[in-house]
């Protein structure tokens, strides 16, 4: 696949408290209690969260209903003129099938912030890709908010707000190979990212700060999925690389440091700076909201604590 020109980031419209949501579930269903929890903690905030037509739905399968239903809710939400934004319940499985027919203009014509991680990273980044819709990298209702602890709000408020916003050490992020870089903000889920080379819909990484996050993976996977993103120039001219928490990516009985020396040993011929811990997208707690294709810095500078800063303001306010 051929890569993509990048577009201009489109400015969006800031969302204050009252602000309508939509939840959605355009991949997997999510269990009852953790929707009714999350709903409420969002209404908690001063939001007001209104589920799509089948958000609630549970199969076929391991679906949150048929993809027809599945696309059918995301063009209503976006189409909305009574919610500002868009939430999806959990990721899970089942997006890509939405992919081949989500109706781009319509988005455009209709563009908000939509809070996904997992297996929307596909959704997300083809709406950033094709049309310059930043991706919210970040909390979803019944997966992060039906917890106590579930949401940084600081930078969930932040990115709504279109500010700019820092995160560090206090969520989690720490330095493999010191430097700085700058760049667009781009990322996500890495086996979705893979499973999408060879796609209409492949990710557009090269040349990005790139942030890679995932769950349950064992050290030789990750090793194999950032060998195969190499193989297939996704990693020409990266300016940087920010690993998620990478939440449970160490097998049983191997020391807690053995996927950072899986990435140094992958990534030892690397001119850029790398880190890793940042809790966004599957974590244990506190899930930190990125956007993608916004302009950041990372500094992993070794006189000073790591920092990743979104440097950008993508609100309208006209």
């Amino acid at each position: 696949m051929g890569r993509m020109t990048a577009l201009p980031l489109m400015k969006l419209k800031p969302v204050h408290k009252g602000a309508g949501i939509s939840i959605v579930a355009p991949a997997s269903s999510a269990k009852p209690e953790r929707i009714e929890r999350g709903v409420s903690a969002l209404r908690l905030l001063g939001y007001n969260p209104r589920f799509a037509q089948n958000a609630l739905a549970r199969g076929p399968l391991f679906f949150a209903g048929t993809a027809e239903q599945r696309i059918a809710d995301l063009h209503a939400a976006f189409a909305d003129p009574e919610s500002q934004m868009l939430m999806s319940l959990r990721g899970g499985y089942g997006s890509n099938y939405i992919l081949p027919g989500l109706d781009l203009e319509l988005v455009r014509q209709n563009p908000k912030p939509f809070f996904a991680y997992s297996d929307l990273t596909g959704v997300q980044l083809r709406l950033l890709d094709q049309l310059g819709v930043p991706a919210f990298h970040g909390p979803m209702a019944a997966a992060d908010f039906y917890l106590e602890d579930g949401v940084h709000l600081p930078s969930f408020h932040g990115a709504l707000a279109g500010q700019p916003y820092t995160v560090g050490p206090g969520q989690g992020l720490r330095t493999l190979k010191t430097g700085t870089a700058r760049g667009t903000l781009y990322g996500g889920c890495l086996s979705i990212l893979v499973s999408l080379l060879g796609t209409p819909w492949e990710p557009q990484t090269e040349g990005k700060l790139l942030f890679l996050e995932d769950t349950g993976a064992k050290p030789y996977q990750i090793d194999r999925m950032l060998w195969q993103l190499r193989q297939a120039g996704k990693l020409e001219g990266v300016t940087g690389i920010i690993f998620g928490e990478m939440l449970d990516c160490v097998s049983p009985g191997m020391p807690p440091e053995f996927l950072d020396r899986v990435i140094a040993t992958v990534f030892d011929d690397f001119d850029g700076p790398i880190a890793i811990g940042l809790r966004s997208g599957h974590v244990s707690r506190q899930n930190v909201t990125l956007v993608f294709g916004a302009n950041a810095k990372l500094n992993l500078a070794s006189h000073e604590e790591p920092t990743l800063r979104l440097e950008w303001t993508h609100t309208n306010t006209e």
